[in-house]
């Protein structure tokens, strides 16, 4: 047993007046805000994949986003279940990078040039060493990133995207499509639902949410993963319910039914998807769950 000798405890209490004072002048830390890792990368068979966040915010006022169709109440006991407010949600933009080994691919380029560059520099990328951009589709926080400053953001790369999407914005009159998409058309390849667009990448039409709406299955070492983009927008307001109607699908009917289908599939292969603006880090699989479906974000599985 340790004895506490006399002079031990007054040499004890004569540094305490030191360490008070030592913690009255030291500033406290300040305070960081919300965040995450800007990152997440894992590998699927031959493949690396990596998730950025190309950014967040915050979206007052969801049910004039998502759940159109249904009433207060109906939307009220859903956020309830999910613990999720009424108030305001928050969006996601998580493009995706895939590493062959020989090339690097980039899924989509978020809403500016700026805020994916610097995702991608957090990875470990530079724009320089992208070789080819795939467009799922042409609303703005896909595209919006491909130009910068009149130049291309990213230089030594080809471009791959559905001709159906691009016939439609071509012909829309929009202007995000005019400044970002029409100046790369030479540099594009076009294709259909079915086509690889390299080794283990394969375009898979998902229309509904635009005219020409395509996911990728990357396929490698007999496992698989749905790139999925917008086909579903968010976890509970449009995964979990996939007939609720959602502002941004252009076409809604159309968009339910391939929610629909992409979902079982995903379900029934129980295989992992990507979606564009899931929670992040944007992985996750699919249950059924009644005459919808559950969402459950990836945790360890594709680490091992």
């Amino acid at each position: 047993m340790t004895r506490l000798t006399r002079r031990a405890a007054l040499a004890g209490a004569a540094a305490l007046p030191l360490v008070a004072a030592a913690t009255q002048t030291r500033a406290a830390a300040p305070m960081m805000g919300a965040g995450s890792a800007p990152y997440n990368r894992f590998t699927l068979g031959g493949l690396e994949v990596t998730t950025i966040l190309a950014g967040s915010r915050a979206v007052p006022d969801p049910q004039t986003i998502f759940g159109m169709n249904v009433s207060a109440e109906e939307f009220k006991d859903a956020a309830d279940a999910a613990h999720l407010p009424i108030d305001q949600a928050q969006f996601f933009f998580t493009p995706t990078v895939v590493n062959t080994g020989s090339e690097l691919v980039l899924f989509d380029t978020g809403l500016s040039a700026a805020n994916t560059t610097a995702a991608l520099a957090a990875a470990g990328y530079t724009p320089d060493m992208v070789d080819i951009v795939v467009i799922t589709h042409m609303h703005g926080d896909h595209i919006g990133g491909l130009m910068h400053d009149g130049a291309p953001t990213y230089p030594n790369a080809r471009y791959v995207t559905g001709s159906a999407e691009f016939n439609f914005w071509g012909e829309a009159g929009n202007d995000t499509f005019e400044a970002q998409m029409r100046p790369l058309a030479e540099q594009t390849t076009f294709i259909e639902g079915g086509t690889d667009v390299v080794s283990g990448i394969t375009s898979m039409d998902a229309f509904g949410h635009t005219p020409g709406h395509m996911g990728y299955l990357l396929d490698s070492g007999g496992k698989q993963l749905l790139v999925g983009a917008d086909f579903t927008n968010h976890y509970v307001w449009s995964l979990a319910y996939p007939d609720w109607e959602v502002k941004f699908d252009m076409d809604k009917e159309k968009a339910a039914e391939t929610r629909r289908s992409v979902l079982n599939m995903l379900a029934s292969e129980k295989m992992p998807m990507i979606g564009y603006h899931m929670p992040w880090p944007g992985v996750g699989y699919v249950d059924t769950r009644g005459d919808g479906f559950h969402y459950v974000p990836q945790s360890y599985q594709l680490m091992l």
